[in-house]
């Protein structure tokens, strides 16, 4: 159930666990814990390793190698403006800035957001023109390179090295006149897993929340398909010009893009593996493995891939024993080396979702999202990229005004007891109509299960927070109590009373 905001309970600690080595670090670590960890390791070049994420404290152990100085932030400016404009014209991220400038960059919303090279470049940088201004102060320019090795710690950067989604929060950047700021930042790929660059958003206090860090995750996986879009009609269109004789290639073409394996992980049913041979029906275990792998490109080791299956502790033996039957039964789809990884593409269900809110096409989303990924796994890894997508669905869903979208989200099971929700479609819909009186019953029911009083409300009806291309950062508080929290039959009622727009 979601309830309203006062009512909510904690997450429970194994959710709170799921991927530790990936999600950004708990306050205790970005506070002074954290900045004596970084003056330690700044003035030993010794890394507290008990005191800092994995992820940030092999950056900083690379930084550390690297020789950069934790007290400066000059990253490498080395191309006059003809070569970065040359540079920006034959990148082929240029095809998707469309879709990146329509998603992420915007007025008001407290950020920049960057594309780089492979080699870590800002190629372009756009967005807040204050936000823009300081952190130029601190060399984030065009032109200028951010890989590690150049400026330390840092999202583009350390994304760039691990090939994963990263969000480096304030002290965790090495060079300290960076520590003003959070940065989360992605690969983007392209349509043969080649890393093309790195999606960055920069700021304060807007790109410290896990759903900034979902957000990039979606428009990196939009730019993907804007890419892979662009090159897909570029062949069309040398295929038609060739003739008849081209007929026979774009007909290969056309089964050879076929022989990708689908994982199909959402909704209720069993999880399947889908390709020419027909569909191979999976274990939970097994389609675990292959989503964590799929999601993890780079590939895992025994040790990583245990913490991402298992909360309590898992062997490696076991691990082993699980990777050999799930090897047998996908055939060289694994690699035989360590780490384990997917020897070859594997295309997931969630990435058509993914690449459907990141170019807000809400609908399309809504179609391609049957339900949770794998319902019943406790896999902390798994947990996490379940808890990731849903609040994306759900987030694109409050953003907008669909009063169609809502009503299927709050038809399923996610959305049967989601309070904001439920508010939302009260709010959008005419007093008296079907909809709206359904709405209204449900959120007296809830409000009735909930057990929850409290003084009037005093604020607006309705408080929403900023729109984040097709997200929402935080959830939209229906009324206000004098405390600060909201009433929700109260809540509920004003909201009904509001003018629409």
């Amino acid at each position: 159930m979601t309830a309203p905001p006062a009512a909510r309970a904690p997450r429970a600690a194994s959710q709170a666990a799921t991927a530790r080595a990936a999600a950004p670090a708990p306050a205790a670590r970005r506070g002074p814990a954290l900045r004596a960890a970084h003056e330690r390791a700044a003035a030993t070049g010794q890394v507290p390793r008990q005191a800092v994420r994995p992820v940030v404290a092999d950056s900083w152990t690379r930084s550390v190698r690297s020789g950069v100085d934790p007290d400066r932030a000059e990253p490498l400016v080395d191309l006059t403006d003809a070569d970065l404009r040359a540079a920006r014209a034959r990148h082929p991220l240029a095809a998707a800035l469309p879709a990146w400038r329509g998603l992420l960059v915007e007025p008001g919303l407290g950020w920049v957001a960057a594309l780089t090279d492979t080699e870590g470049r800002l190629l372009w940088v756009e967005g807040d023109a204050a936000v823009r201004r300081r952190v130029g102060a601190v060399g984030f320019v065009e032109g200028a390179v951010w890989r590690e090795d150049c400026a330390g710690t840092n999202a583009p950067g350390t994304a760039l090295a691990t090939g994963q989604v990263v969000q480096v929060l304030g002290a965790e950047h090495w060079a300290r006149p960076v520590q003003a700021y959070n940065c989360v930042a992605a690969p983007v790929h392209g349509p043969d897993g080649s890393v093309l660059g790195v999606l960055d958003v920069t700021g304060g206090r807007e790109v410290a929340s896990p759903m900034a860090r979902s957000l990039v995750r979606a428009t990196a996986a939009a730019l993907e398909a804007a890419v892979a879009g662009v090159g897909a009609r570029a062949g069309a269109g040398a295929r038609a010009g060739a003739g008849a004789g081209a007929d026979a290639g774009a007909d290969a073409g056309a089964d050879a893009s076929t022989d990708v394996p689908r994982l199909a992980v959402l909704g209720a049913g069993a999880p399947t593996l889908q390709g020419r041979g027909g569909d191979v029906r999976l274990s939970r275990r097994h389609a675990e493995i292959l989503l964590l792998l799929a999601e993890h490109p780079a590939g895992l080791t025994g040790e990583e891939l245990a913490v991402l299956l298992c909360e309590d502790e898992l062997s490696a033996v076991t691990v082993r024993a699980e990777v050999s039957r799930l090897r047998r039964a996908v055939g060289d789809l694994l690699a035989s080396s360590s780490p384990y990884r997917l020897a070859l593409p594997v295309t997931t269900d969630l990435a058509a979702v993914r690449a459907a809110l990141g170019v807000e096409d809400l609908a399309v989303a809504l179609a391609a999202y049957p339900g949770p990924v794998l319902p019943r796994s406790v896999a902390p890894g798994v947990v996490r990229v379940r808890e990731d997508l849903s609040a994306c669905v759900r987030a694109a869903v409050l953003a907008g005004r669909d009063v169609g979208a809502l009503q299927r989200w709050t038809a399923s099971d996610e959305g049967l007891d989601d309070w904001d929700a439920w508010c939302r479609l009260a709010a959008l819909t005419a007093p008296g109509s079907a909809v709206h009186l359904r709405a209204h019953a449900r959120l007296a029911r809830l409000s009735d299960e909930l057990a929850v009083a409290g003084p009037a409300l005093v604020g607006p009806a309705l408080v929403g927070p900023a729109l984040v291309g097709p997200a929402l950062v935080g959830s939209a508080l229906v009324g206000t109590r004098t405390g600060g929290a909201p009433h929700p039959r109260a809540a509920a009622a004003t909201s009904l009373q509001r003018p629409r727009s």
